[in-house]
């Protein structure tokens, strides 16, 4: 059984750095989202488990190629790479066409796990689009997965509660980062990474029918606009009362 493992690339969130409220990315470092490193944990620990292959998926623009070795060092047998300049920056609908279109190349995949969200825009979308286009089961807010056989046990973490669910496979899960923790390569890992086998295609050899004009447009991505009080303080008991009025601290 092949576990494919959604993964994408962004900016490396403790590099960048912001003025006028707009994040400055140059030479920020790219690097794969943390949530996603989770996933890739949890397919690994399966196949650790049960067998099978780890497929780490990815689809962006050439840079693609470095970043997904750290997928490879982490455990991941092989990659499906999508590279076409068009990716870069892409809207969630037009990344899950690309990537549903990709796993339709792939055979024998039994489980397709996603991070629950991006460390970019975490909108949360991705994962359940390509369920919708593939026309498979997907269950979402996982924080543990047991497969056996045809069939997975996922528990979910709720707001108010954990819900045990079982889902045929193949199937779509969306992981939250409490699900595990990533390991951390050793260097003969790295250095093993450059050898396993990475299939990349073109945006159009894949059946995928992207629209001429994203139908999501971004208007601005600012951070937030925070005020300061700017109060001047002369003793340690000075600043204690300023943070107990601000009901920061209690007295």
């Amino acid at each position: 059984m092949n576990i494919v493992v959604a993964l994408k690339q962004v900016p490396d969130l403790q590099q960048i750095r912001i003025r006028n409220r707009q994040p400055i990315l140059d030479d920020v470092p790219l690097t794969l989202g943390n949530i996603d490193k989770n996933a890739l944990e949890a397919a690994v620990t399966i196949k650790e488990a049960q067998g099978g292959n780890v497929i780490a998926l990815s689809a962006g623009d050439d840079n693609i190629e470095d970043t997904i070795k750290e997928a490879l060092a982490a455990g991941a047998d092989e990659a499906f790479l999508v590279v076409d300049d068009q990716l870069q920056g892409a809207e969630s609908s037009l990344v899950a066409m690309v990537l549903a279109a990709a796993v339709k190349k792939i055979e024998d995949v039994g489980l397709i796990l996603f991070g629950e969200g991006s460390a970019d825009n975490y909108s949360g979308q991705v994962g359940s689009r390509v369920a919708e286009i593939l026309g498979l089961p997907q269950v979402g807010y996982a924080v543990s997965i047991e497969v056996d056989g045809s069939t997975a046990k996922v528990t979910r973490s709720l707001e108010d509660c954990d819900e045990v669910v079982e889902v045929n496979l193949p199937a779509v899960i969306t992981v939250l980062a409490d699900i595990n923790e990533a390991r951390i390569p050793s260097v003969t890992q790295i250095l093993k990474a450059g050898k396993k086998p990475k299939e990349v295609v073109e945006l159009d050899e894949l059946d995928a029918q992207l629209p001429d004009h994203s139908p999501v447009e971004t208007l601005s991505n600012l951070a937030p606009d925070s005020q300061r009080k700017k109060v001047v303080v002369k003793s340690v008991d000075e600043l204690i009362q300023s943070l107990a009025a601000e009901g920061l601290i209690r007295r």
